[in-house]
């Protein structure tokens, strides 16, 4: 199995000491936990896409690029890119060009996004997001692997013979389709033989599980092989301690100030206590066997090869989030690694020069008898 950490770059007041990160501190705080990520072992670092209060992710393009600058190995995702909200052809040009300051390091994982900011912003509604997000993809994915593409739609002005530059460095890139509770998402990725990324946040495992299965059940509709079906899954909270109830400590003030939010928001409580949680939802908070075991249980149901921890380190101290983390690579991440084999992610794609010459007649007769036929 495969462990990416996730931020939303969510920012406000501290669950514990209340005290509001200034927007710097708060990017500073992402950067520094990708490069703890990768310093740690982890596979991906994630950067969400949000475009209201109190996220911070509506550049996450400005944002991976630095990362790719401050690190050398780990993968670099979106979580999600919001198609239903962009210009494919930029959308385009911006990852294109992360891709080759990543050195082929990046994945994406696209969706509609959600928020009530998306009507204000970018007039995109209720009624036409799903429609705009799969118009969107479809020319999105033929930029990713025509040279020119001519093409109409509903949403964007027409392109004829369009050239779009630069090319990426990986032909093509990967992308995953994040999906929540709807079919539309499923049926997109299935169609085109796509990743599937099932949030898995709000509820329990069963509607999460049931899109899953839609997907591999469309998959073989559309021809692929079922052996090929990928599946990623996300995880609504993450604390690992030695024992439960230091987890349970140290992740309550959290929890408290989440329900705070709901209610003020006016949003429904699914799990009513911290223990509740823990025990239904797919939150990773405990000791590391206890942790093991969640991650098995939703395996078991959801087949996927690759979990997204949501790690921001909210109301914890740079030393407990460090702690937190470590005990997880040295305890956890092995076990699952060993038990769930997983695909590998995208890897670094060397930088290209032009072939070396023999600087000896030793060499040039060395190389001359290599391409002799056998």
């Amino acid at each position: 199995m495969k462990f990416l950490i996730l931020t939303l770059i969510s920012n406000g007041p501290d669950p514990v000491t209340g005290r509001t990160p200034s927007p710097h501190e708060r990017f500073r705080r992402v950067v520094d936990h990708a490069v703890l990520a990768e310093e740690l072992g982890f596979d991906g670092y994630a950067v969400g896409e949000r475009h209201e209060r109190p996220f911070f992710s509506s550049a996450p393009p400005v944002v991976l690029s630095h990362l790719a600058a401050r690190t050398e190995r780990i993968r670099l995702f979106t979580g999600v890119t919001t198609l239903s909200l962009l210009d494919p052809v930029r959308a385009f040009e911006d990852y294109a060009t992360l891709d080759h300051l990543a050195d082929g390091r990046l994945e994406l994982i696209i969706g509609k996004g959600n928020g009530s900011a998306q009507a204000e912003l970018f007039h995109v509604t209720t009624e036409d997001q799903w429609d705009r997000n799969r118009e969107s993809y479809e020319l999105f994915r033929r930029l990713w692997r025509e040279q020119r593409v001519t093409w109409s739609g509903q949403f964007r002005p027409s392109l004829t013979d369009a050239e779009v530059w630069p090319r990426p460095l990986q032909q093509p890139i990967r992308v995953w389709h994040g999906s929540a509770t709807s079919r539309d998402s499923v049926e997109l990725a299935a169609r085109y033989g796509d990743p599937l990324f099932s949030a898995n946040v709000t509820n329990p495992v069963e509607p999460y599980a049931e899109l899953v299965r839609y997907y591999r059940e469309r998959w073989v509709h559309h021809g692929h092989d079922p052996a090929d079906a990928l599946v990623g899954a996300g995880t609504a909270g993450f604390f690992v301690a030695r024992n439960s109830q230091d987890a349970l400590a140290a992740f309550r003030p959290l929890y408290e100030a989440r329900l705070r939010m709901f209610s003020r928001l006016g949003m429904p409580v699914v799990f009513p206590t911290l223990e509740d949680f823990v025990e239904r939802s797919s939150a990773l908070i405990g000791s590391p066997a206890q942790v093991i075991d969640k991650v098995q249980r939703y395996h078991a149901e959801l087949g996927h090869e690759v979990t997204h921890l949501h790690a921001d380190g909210d109301g914890l101290t740079p030393a407990e989030h460090r702690e937190s983390l470590e005990l997880f690579q040295s305890e956890v991440a092995p076990t699952l690694r060993a038990a769930i084999p997983s695909r590998p992610l995208a890897t670094s794609v060397p930088l290209q020069g032009p072939p070396s010459t023999p600087s000896s007649a030793a060499e040039r007769a060395q190389l001359t008898e290599a391409r002799q036929p056998a």
